[in-house]
């Protein structure tokens, strides 16, 4: 159980769709208890997503470029990589009095600094539900999660086990267009309604091939009248490219977006088609509705929760289960053919339109 007062640190490092999936734990441990006090460890690469996440004391960034200076945010305290921040961020937690930290990564190094922290109680998984089993050494109190369960269940189990029951899934997110994105989509769309192609991922073998989704762009615009905004991330921008010159005229390359800028585009979308990748899960967090295509990972575990979403998986066929590269020479996901993602667009777009 925790106190009404208690002091809780929250650790999951990165990556962005991994943190959306934790916000739930946030989300219901504040609900339950108000006056918690929640900090978030998070590396630099990842910290701008929990920008948009309310409900947080501090977020607390390690791996930073550069640490903090006299007159920075309080409230955002950066400690840069290497030996001396490491010190200064371990010094800076202690400092904090945390009564309980909450290993959400499962990684050895994310155990190691959940451990730093100095809090009397340290909660992480069961190792057997470990990435790297060696982290669990590192834990006072493990917990074993429902099973199967989509990892937002998952992760929720840590919250059952502090005494808090999330009776629905709530992603706190604050998300608004800035100026100049709304003027970039209106130029481009007018006040017409859109939709969001998101081709890019980390893993090459998360991405469906650029020529499909040219044509999926087609489809949208003369079965939907819904133009295509292309989103792209460093070193995307080409791909994106060829995916508005290949749709007949049907998609626009996004503009340039922050994390911020991105969530408000993914939200003001009539639908989002994506692979297992950040913006499908930023997506799914702000109720947009969704089409995932899915190859190495599984989408009962990593999949949009709305039940009125779409998923399309060859994680049945797939030789390569969560392994960045295929094994073969022919990513399963190459094996979604066009007629069955247009298909899945229009199901969930009249199941859309009937809860209107």
């Amino acid at each position: 159980m925790l106190s009404d007062r208690a002091r809780v640190l929250i650790v999951r490092l990165g990556a962005l769709g991994d943190i959306v999936h934790a916000v739930p734990v946030l989300a219901a441990l504040r609900a339950a208890r108000p006056s918690l006090q929640v900090d978030w460890l998070v590396e630099e690469a990842y910290a701008p997503v929990l920008e948009l996440v309310d409900g947080l004391r501090r977020r607390i960034i390690v791996r930073a470029h550069a640490g903090s200076r006299p007159g920075d945010d309080v409230s955002r305290p950066r400690f840069a990589a290497g030996a001396g921040g490491y010190l200064a961020a371990v010094r800076f937690l202690r400092a904090q009095r945390y009564d309980v930290a909450i290993d959400l990564q499962g990684l050895l190094k994310s155990a190691v600094w959940a451990r730093a922290s100095g809090a009397p109680r340290v909660v992480g998984f069961a190792k057997e539900h470990l990435r790297e089993r060696q982290a669990a050494w590192f834990y006072t109190e493990t917990v074993v999660p429902p099973a199967p369960a989509h990892v937002i269940h998952k992760n929720l189990a840590v919250a059952v086990h502090l005494g808090v029951e999330a009776a629905t899934v709530a992603v706190p997110l604050s998300v608004a267009a800035s100026p100049a994105l709304a003027e970039a989509v209106s130029a481009a769309v007018g006040a017409a309604r859109y939709a969001v192609l998101n081709p890019g991922a980390a893993w090459p073998n998360k991405r469906w091939p650029a020529p499909r989704f040219g044509a999926l762009a087609a489809s949208l615009l003369h079965r939907h009248g819904l133009v295509s905004f292309v989103t792209w991330g460093p070193a995307e921008r080409a791909l994106a490219e060829e995916i508005v010159r290949v749709s007949d005229g049907a998609a626009r390359l996004a503009p340039p977006t922050t994390v911020s800028e991105l969530a408000a585009l993914l939200g003001g979308a009539a639908l989002v088609v994506s692979g297992d990748t950040g913006p499908l899960h930023i997506a799914a967090a702000v109720g947009t509705p969704l089409v995932g295509l899915f190859g190495p990972t599984r989408p009962e575990r990593n999949g949009p929760w709305d039940t009125r979403d779409e998923v399309i998986s060859r994680a049945a066929v797939c030789q390569c289960h969560h392994k960045r590269q295929c094994q073969i020479g022919a990513p399963c996901i190459e094996g979604i053919a066009l007629d069955e993602v247009v298909a899945a667009v229009d199901r969930r777009l009249a199941r859309e339109q009937e809860t209107r």
